[in-house]
């Protein structure tokens, strides 16, 4: 097949290549600015020169910040390549130990501390931070008709992946806990379990990140109607009433006591009946050591007599736990203290359970018949100063619910660290 063509013009063909010259003068632009600059004819100076040759350079393309996927499965190390992990909330210390925050001693000491290889608050704030994301997608993706098993798995399989486990180095810090109802903590499911969660559970997951052997330990309640919201707070209010008053010095015994008056002053209305929270008083928070969960002191739930004191350095689980469910006994206390009152309606109760019972047993419906209301407050009053006994089942029937909430705190030289924290809880 042939293909017609057109006659050359010698005055074209000139066109045609002082066209093409002046193409390759364009592309050569730099080149010209170099030449006019070399020859004077023309006004380029040498910042002119330096601006012509910056705009040849194409623009390198930012590199995008890596995010996390959902499900969380992308390690930590690629979300936060210089190894630098946020700080958790900063509470100062209080009383006798103010002069902490501004002592240049107990500022170098942390330092020394956060340089140290196996003393960097940078193990336990990388635990924190996947805690902080396997949690989040965990309470929103946690659904009633799910199985414990995938519920723990789930938990579990986000959380070696973030922190990218590595036998003994990096990995899960104990199994996960998904307690339900009256079952407070240390339920993990096993294989062939076939437990189902329900819409009217109410859930306990507890689950621990460790980085070279530092734990986070930390936990959160889960419930589907708002039956049981009293006493989720109960329990969350009384978490940060022991987080808020630990700190270095403190005794392990007042501790104690000021996580139960938060948490017993609470109420909780189910099926109409109004119930009181009490303590669980038999579980407790708890120091955590290197690969060593429970450290040796424990936090109780109640005010007792343990002249412990935490101290400088160290790690503490803040763990409370919650129930509501008739406490159906009371007795005046044969030997009661003398101690002073300070609630004016704890000092009217004494006076009514004095003269309707002495120092026989009664319980809240007696109360009721003798005409006293609102008591709730002043009677858990007289049991924490020792004045009334209370005697709760030894263990929650069947319909009785229980909560926990938990956070891990560092007694750093300077401040306390809640190294747990998140916008959660």
């Amino acid at each position: 097949m042939t293909v017609a063509t057109e006659e050359s013009n010698p005055k074209d063909d000139l066109n045609k290549k002082e066209a093409s010259q002046n193409i390759e003068d364009d592309d050569d632009g730099e080149d010209d600015v170099a030449e006019v600059a070399d020859s004077g004819t023309g006004s380029y100076t040498s910042s002119t020169l330096r601006d012509a040759k910056k705009k040849k350079k194409k623009k390198k393309p930012k590199k995008k910040k890596a995010t996390q996927s959902d499900p969380p499965r992308i390690g930590l190390s690629k979300l936060f390549p210089n190894n630098i992990y946020p700080e958790g909330e900063l509470q100062p210390y209080k009383d006798d130990n103010v002069w902490r925050s501004t002592s240049e001693e107990k500022r170098y000491l942390e330092k020394l501390a956060n340089e140290d290889l196996q003393t960097t608050y940078q193990n336990i704030r990388r635990a924190a931070e996947v805690h902080r994301q396997v949690r989040a997608h965990a309470r929103k993706h946690i659904k009633p008709g799910m199985s414990m098993i995938d519920i723990v798995e789930n938990i579990e399989n986000g959380t070696r992946s973030l922190v990218e486990e590595n036998g003994l180095e990096s990995g899960v810090g104990f199994p996960t806990g998904v307690s339900i109802n009256n079952c407070a903590a240390h339920y993990t499911p096993n294989a062939g379990d076939t437990t189902v969660l329900k819409q009217g559970d109410v859930l306990k997951v507890d689950f621990g990140v460790h980085v070279k052997g530092r734990i986070l330990d930390s936990a959160f309640t889960l419930t589907f109607d708002h039956t049981y919201d009293k006493l989720l707070e109960a329990v969350k209010d009384a978490t940060n009433t022991g987080v808020r008053e630990a700190g270095i010095d403190v005794r392990l015994g007042e501790l104690g006591g000021y996580i139960q008056e938060t948490m017993e002053a609470y109420e909780v209305e189910v099926g109409g009946k109004v119930l009181p929270v009490k303590t669980i008083q038999n579980l407790s928070g708890h120091s955590i050591a290197l690969y060593n969960i429970h450290g040796g002191k424990s936090v109780m739930q109640i005010k007792n007599d343990d002249l412990t004191k935490m101290e400088e350095g160290e790690y503490f689980a803040i763990e409370t736990f919650g129930r509501q469910g008739e406490c159906s006994h009371y007795a005046k206390i044969v030997d009661a203290p003398k101690v002073p009152l300070r609630l004016a309606s704890a000092k009217s109760l004494l006076k009514s359970i004095d003269k309707n019972f002495g120092t026989l047993p009664f319980c809240r419906r007696y109360l009721d018949r003798a005409g006293e209301t609102k008591y709730l407050l002043a009677l858990n009053h007289l049991v924490q100063q020792g004045i009334v006994q209370d005697y709760p089942p030894l263990c929650d029937q069947l319909g009785s619910m229980t909560a926990q909430f938990e956070h891990t705190i560092l007694l750093r030289p300077t401040v306390k660290e809640v190294v747990s924290r998140g916008d959660d809880y």
